[in-house]
């Protein structure tokens, strides 16, 4: 893939970027640096970034939930995301305010990352044990955008699961459909739910899946993310936003990732709305791992610049052939290649 060469503008906008994020690194220093000056601070603890605010984080106590604290982070320390477990020490609120400081970022056992605009990867979630793709009958879905969904979190490592929303919407024009769609998912190891937050039905199912771990949920706008916290959870206060009648889409709601503690275990993080993950960072090995089923085949085909269209010795091509690769996920793989390539 030949990289894009900017334009005079478009280097003043990034400079700009890069020297108003300087500016926020330094005040952000500034203040942690002045808050420990103070000495108004406790001893260091473990805690868990459950909200990122841009210049500072919100952190809850591991050994005490009901202890939360904004806080200015040390210089030292990379960006923080939610789902990140950190060293800190809170304040001793008469003494500061209420804001404390985070020394050190624990070690990440997962991210979630997608693509910014110019290319670098942005992590925008950590820690995350499930990846939950939620999908509804409107806006219509289709399979190369799940599969886009899929190869994002065959990237990352982290289970996938899908999640139909708004099963109440299904009536004899779109069942069929929506089930061809679906079919193919459980055979290649990603299991499929289906939920109405309407009726309630699929709530306890969901809620037992997701009583292990951290889960997140990533789908286009419309889905029902915000109406699912709000199922999940009564009273966190997710917005919601109705589908655009012109366009069948949906618009953005949630404007920042927060972290939820699940009444049946598990902890869930509520992400601003993703309409697709960029995969144009990834080359093309990635992007043939990311596809579960092409993976036995992968590294035997007679030619090593093998494009998997047909040529002689394929591996690809005769396991499609034999039935071993559907044609719908054959011709997923081709799109998204196509798309690295643009």
């Amino acid at each position: 893939m030949s990289k894009r060469r900017l334009n005079r503008r478009q280097k003043w906008r990034i400079e700009k970027i890069q020297q108003e994020r300087e500016a926020r690194a330094q005040k952000r220093a500034e203040d942690a640096e002045h808050a420990l000056e103070e000495g108004d601070l406790g001893p260091e603890q473990t805690g868990l970034v459950i909200a990122n605010y841009g210049t500072q984080v919100l952190v809850e106590s591991e050994s005490d939930p009901e202890l939360r604290q904004r806080c200015h982070l040390r210089a030292n320390i990379d960006t923080l995301v939610t789902g990140d477990r950190v060293a800190w020490r809170p304040a001793l609120r008469e003494g500061s305010g209420g804001t404390g400081v985070v020394g050190a970022r624990l070690a990440r056992h997962s991210e979630l990352q997608r693509p910014d605009r110019y290319g670098d990867l942005k992590t925008v979630a950590a820690n995350i044990d499930r990846i939950v793709i939620v999908i509804a009958p409107y806006p219509e879905p289709f399979a190369n955008a799940i599969d886009r969904y899929l190869v994002a979190a065959e990237s990352t490592g982290i289970p996938p699961v899908l999640l139909l929303n708004k099963i109440d919407l299904i009536d004899d024009s779109n069942r069929d459909a929506l089930e061809d769609l679906l079919a193919p998912y459980p055979g290649l190891g990603y299991p499929v739910m289906r939920l109405s937050t309407k009726t309630g039905e699929g709530l306890p199912e969901l809620l037992g899946t997701l009583a292990r771990g951290t889960s997140v949920f990533v789908g286009q706008s419309g889905v029902g993310k915000s109406s699912l916290v709000n199922a999940l959870l009564p009273g966190a206060g997710a917005r919601t936003g109705a589908l655009s009648e012109a366009t069948r889409k949906g618009t953005h709601t949630t404007t920042a990732a927060e972290l939820f503690h699940l009444p049946a275990g598990g902890d869930l993080i509520d992400s601003p709305g993703i309409r697709e993950f960029g995969l144009w960072h990834m080359s093309e090995g990635a992007l043939l791992e990311g596809f579960v089923e092409f993976r036995p085949f992968i590294g035997h085909c007679r030619f090593r610049d093998c494009r998997h269209q047909g040529e002689p010795g394929c591996a690809i091509t005769d396991a499609l052939a034999r039935g071993d690769i559907s044609e719908r996920r054959m011709n997923s793989f081709i799109h998204l290649r196509n798309s690295l390539e643009e």
